[in-house]
């Protein structure tokens, strides 16, 4: 004989899954009726975060060791520092590139942060609004850069001449690897020191 209890927890289980079924059979009928009708809870088309711009990239070459100008667009916030950091990750995803003429791996997530604050004395007595961009780099983006006078000093000056070929008042650079100041970038090139953005600028062309 079955217990009292158990009758009581049979029917309302029962209950219980009839009004499941009841509620999923309207979800159901609603679901085909926006389907029906048309309706689409997802976007179509994916939201962009800023809006695409031409910037000029000073590209490195390896094969005659000169700094060549080229056109690229791709979205530019409207934040300085934003902007300088995304001009910086499309100029290091051209080196990442397999067949890069100056292949340095890493690529675009190599430039952590970059700071604009006011530049030097020198600097502003030339231009008021002079500004120093500080590029912090990742510390695996400056051990696996190749090793070499003439490769670490194009990876510079094309750092160099791409900031201040899209944001005309950085005059000044300096560097840091992991928010740390660093001797060298790979063994040669210094990264104690300050550089100008004007004598990169120079070297476009040139074998530097």
């Amino acid at each position: 004989m079955i217990p009292r209890y158990q009758k009581i927890l049979f029917v309302v289980l029962l209950i219980a899954s009839l009004a499941m079924g009841v509620v999923l059979w309207q979800l159901r009928e609603r679901a085909h009726k926006r389907l029906v009708a048309g309706e689409s809870s997802a976007p179509t088309t994916a939201p962009q975060v800023a809006p695409a711009e031409q910037a000029t990239l000073v590209a490195a070459n390896d094969n005659d060791n000169s700094l060549l100008p080229q056109v690229h667009s791709l979205p530019l916030p409207a934040d300085p520092g934003a902007r300088a950091r995304a001009v910086l990750g499309r100029l290091l995803d051209l080196y990442a590139d397999p067949e890069a003429k100056h292949p340095v791996p890493g690529g675009a997530a190599s430039v952590m942060q970059v700071f604009l604050l006011p530049a030097s004395r020198d600097a502003q007595s030339r231009d008021a609004l002079a500004q120093l961009a500080v590029v912090n780099l990742g510390s695996g983006f400056a051990a696996s850069h190749p090793s070499g006078l003439q490769t670490e000093a194009l990876t510079i000056d094309s750092i160099c001449a791409t900031l201040r070929a899209n944001l005309p008042h950085v005059a000044e650079v300096r560097f840091l690897v992991d928010g740390q100041t660093r001797a060298t970038l790979a063994g040669h090139a210094d990264l104690t020191r300050t550089y100008l953005t004007a004598l990169a600028a120079t070297a476009e062309g040139t074998k530097p």
